[in-house]
């Protein structure tokens, strides 16, 4: 039986090891230039104008949502299918939580449903990008304009992918600010870190003061300035730095950005050719002209007509060396979420119904066709 294959797994080579340890090697670990050329890197990647690269993803989102400046007891509109840090960066800026039923097709959130929990305290919109494919920012973004919403695009699984019209997922086109991890079962990795794009100059000084502590030594923003040592701490800010270390794993893997797209969508494509008829399993939609980078490849199963739950299915596959994931458990089905907001069971049913059936199976570049074919393989076996 070969290597055990996970549902997403970093790839790092030679490059990327030499890139580290010339940092290991150089005088600054931390606080010096590599954090800045990874930054430029990702500008340059997606085309915003800005990017500041935080320790990991949720940070992106704690400060991206802080950087905002909402008022409190305000409320902001998420998915329920997402990770939990979607909706907690709200809670950080002790923003409600709304939640907003998913479309059945892509599994992002539907815009219709975004308009039914509009309220007059609605100020932010958390648009995720989930599995890869961009929510669908163009309405999101005409429906937040017209009601004086800000939109934070969480792509946390998202880079480099691209909308419908061809611009990258990043560029800020269709958002305030756009959030990116790099956890190493992303697209790229930095092993934790994350980053904030941008094209707002007044929220990216606000972005960078926020992530260093609230405090700035920048001679044009300080009160007084009677010498050198002088700092100024003004704002309760947090300590979401990223290391020099991480920043140059980074730089050297954005290299690859495109490389590894390209990869994992070869992986996708013969998955889709595989599975594509197959009765009790659904393959991925991907909306036309848009381009996904793929984070997740999830598989929609029918246990019940299969004859086996899903934990005897991942049981199955994890006896073969697959694991399989399920992505994701609705946030509101949390106990927090149900103790602190009152969520329950049955209150977005598109969303429960696609966590009953969700899969993930194994996806990252560094998987070989006959990897690729060892899965198929199994799990049309586990079908029958």
């Amino acid at each position: 039986m070969g290597d055990f294959l996970s549902y997403g797994k970093q790839w790092i080579d030679q490059q990327d090891i030499d890139s580290v340890i010339e940092v290991l090697k150089s005088d600054f670990l931390t606080q010096g230039p590599k954090v800045l050329e990874f930054e430029k890197a990702i500008c340059e990647y997606t085309g915003a104008k800005y990017c500041v690269a935080v320790a990991n993803g949720t940070a992106a989102l704690h400060v991206a949502v802080a950087s905002l400046n909402i008022e409190k007891d305000a409320e902001g509109i998420t998915t329920p299918i997402t990770f939990v840090a979607s909706a907690n960066c709200l809670i950080y800026s002790e923003i409600r939580p709304v939640f907003a039923d998913i479309s059945e097709k892509t599994y992002n959130i539907d815009p219709e449903e975004i308009k039914k929990k509009i309220t007059d305290k609605t100020k932010v919109i958390v648009a995720v990008d989930f599995a890869g494919q961009p929510a669908d920012l163009e309405q999101i973004s005409e429906i937040a304009k017209e009601n004086s919403i800000y939109v934070v695009e969480d792509a946390a699984h998202a880079i480099g992918s691209t909308y419908s019209d061809g611009s990258k997922v990043g560029s800020c086109k269709y958002s305030d600010l756009t959030t990116f991890s790099f956890h190493p079962v992303k697209t790229i990795t930095t092993g934790e870190g994350g980053a904030i794009t941008t094209n707002d100059e007044k929220l990216y000084k606000r972005l960078l003061l926020l992530r260093s502590h609230g405090i700035t030594k920048n001679p044009d923003e300080l009160s007084k300035n009677p010498g050198p040592w002088y700092y100024e701490m003004q704002e309760l800010g947090f300590n979401y730095r990223m290391c020099d270390m991480q920043a140059a794993l980074g730089v050297s893997q954005m290299s690859k950005l495109d490389n590894f797209k390209k990869r994992r969508r070869e992986i996708v494509s013969a998955y889709n050719e595989a599975f594509k008829g197959v009765v009790n399993i659904t393959t991925p939609f991907e909306k036309e002209g848009v381009s996904s980078a793929f984070h997740l490849y999830v598989l929609e199963f029918d246990f019940e007509k299969i004859g086996k739950s899903r934990k005897e299915v991942m049981d199955e596959l994890k006896s073969k060396n697959i694991g399989t994931q399920a992505h994701y458990i609705p946030v509101h089905f949390q106990p927090y979420y149900k103790k602190e907001y009152g969520y329950k069971e049955g209150d977005f049913p598109k969303a429960e119904k696609y966590y009953d059936k969700c899969l993930s199976i194994p996806l990252y570049p560094k998987m070989s066709d006959e990897d690729t074919a060892f899965v198929i393989k199994n799990i049309k076996e586990s079908l029958s």
